[in-house]
C-alpha cells in the first residue's frame, strides 16, 4: 500500500486513572523528523514515542503532540515537618513562660501555622506512564496511516493517469521520428546530388554530415527506454511500500530520456510533443515527492 507522508491521527484513552490524548500530523520531508510536544513532567517517555514513531513512519516531518490529565490519578502524600513543628512549640513555650500565659497550647493550634505539613504528589511508575503514552500512540498512528494510505490510493491513481498520456505522448514521437528521419534523407539526397553536380563540394563532409544526422535524430533508443520506465513505474506502484525515493530517482530518468529527445529533435511538431512530454513528467515528479 502506497502511503502519502501528509497525515492526521488522533487516540484518546484513560489509563491507570490518566487521560491521555495524543495527536500526530506530517508533512513532506526528505527524511523523518520526528518533533514530540509533551508536558514537562513527562519529558521521559519523548524517547519511546520517537522509537516507536521510527518504526511505523518512514519518512516526513512528523509532529505529535502529547496532553494528560492526571487528576483523578494524583495521590497526595501528607507528613509532619518536625523541624518546623518543633521550632513552633518552642517558640509557643518560650511566650508562655515570658509572659506568663496559660498552657493551652494543642494539636489544634500547631496545625494552623504554615508549613507544619508536608504536602507531595507521589509520582507514578516511569516505565508504566511512558507505556501508557505509547498505546494511546499507537491508535494515533494506526488513524494517522489510514488517512495516509487514503491520500496514498488517490496519488497512486492520479500518477497513473499521467504515465497513461506520458505513453500516448511516446506513441506521437515514435510516430513522427521516422517521418523526420525520412525528410532529412531527402533533404541529403538532394545535397549529395549537388556534390555529383558540383565537384567543388567535398563529398566526404557530406558522408560526415550523413553519419553525425543518423545519431543525432535517432530516437528510438529513448523511447524504448522510456517505455522500460512506463513499467517500472506500474510495478512499483502495484508494490507499494515506501517506494517515494525510488519513484524520485526514476523520475529523473524520465527527465534525462525525454532531454535527449527534446535536444535531438529539429522538427517543429515533435518539439511540441516534447513540451508536453517534459510537463507530465514534471507533474508526475510534484506528487512523487508526497509519497513515503
Amino acid at each position: 500500500m502506497i502511503r502519502s507522508m501528509t497525515g492526521y491521527g488522533r487516540g484518546e484513552s484513560v489509563l491507570h486513572d490518566r487521560t491521555i490524548t495524543v495527536e500526530v500530523r506530517a508533512v513532506n520531508n526528505r527524511y523523518l523528523d520526528c518533533a514530540v510536544k509533551i508536558p514537562r513532567l513527562y519529558v521521559f517517555a519523548e524517547d519511546a514515542v520517537k522509537s516507536y514513531v521510527q518504526k511505523k513512519v518512514g519518512r516526513g516531518k512528523v509532529d505529535v503532540f502529547v496532553s494528560i490529565d492526571a487528576t483523578a490519578a494524583d495521590k497526595v502524600a501528607v507528613s509532619l515537618n518536625r523541624p518546623v513543628a518543633d521550632g513552633y512549640y518552642q517558640a509557643l513555650l518560650q511566650m508562655r513562660d515570658t509572659y506568663g500565659l496559660s498552657d493551652d497550647i494543642s494539636v489544634s493550634l500547631l496545625s494552623r501555622f504554615p508549613d507544619v505539613f508536608l504536602v507531595e504528589k507521589e509520582q507514578g511508575d516511569a516505565d508504566v506512564i511512558a507505556g501508557d503514552i505509547v498505546q494511546v500512540l499507537a491508535q494515533a498512528l494506526e488513524d494517522f496511516n489510514a488517512m495516509r494510505e487514503r491520500e496514498g490510493q488517490k496519488l497512486a491513481e492520479d500518477i497513473r493517469r499521467k504515465a497513461e498520456t506520458i505513453g500516448a505522448l511516446v506513441s506521437q514521437v515514435e510516430a513522427r521520428s521516422p517521418q523526420t528521419v525520412s525528410e532529412y534523407r531527402e533533404k541529403l539526397r538532394q545535397r549529395m546530388q549537388e556534390v555529383l553536380e558540383n565537384p567543388q563540394i567535398d563529398e566526404s563532409r557530406i558522408l560526415t554530415e550523413a553519419a553525425i544526422f543518423a545519431d543525432k535524430v535517432a530516437v528510438d533508443e529513448e523511447t524504448v527506454r522510456l517505455r522500460s520506465h512506463l513499467a517500472q513505474l506500474e510495478e512499483m506502484l502495484t508494490q507499494g511500500g515506501a517506494i517515494g525515493r525510488k519513484l524520485d530517482f526514476l523520475i529523473q530518468e524520465f527527465n534525462r530520456e525525454a532531454n535527449t529527445i527534446g535536444s535531438k529533435c529539429s522538427d517543429v511538431a515533435l518539439a511540441r510533443v516534447v513540451v508536453e512530454l517534459k510537463g507530465e513528467i514534471e507533474k508526475i515528479r510534484e506528487q512523487v515527492q508526497n509519497i513515503e
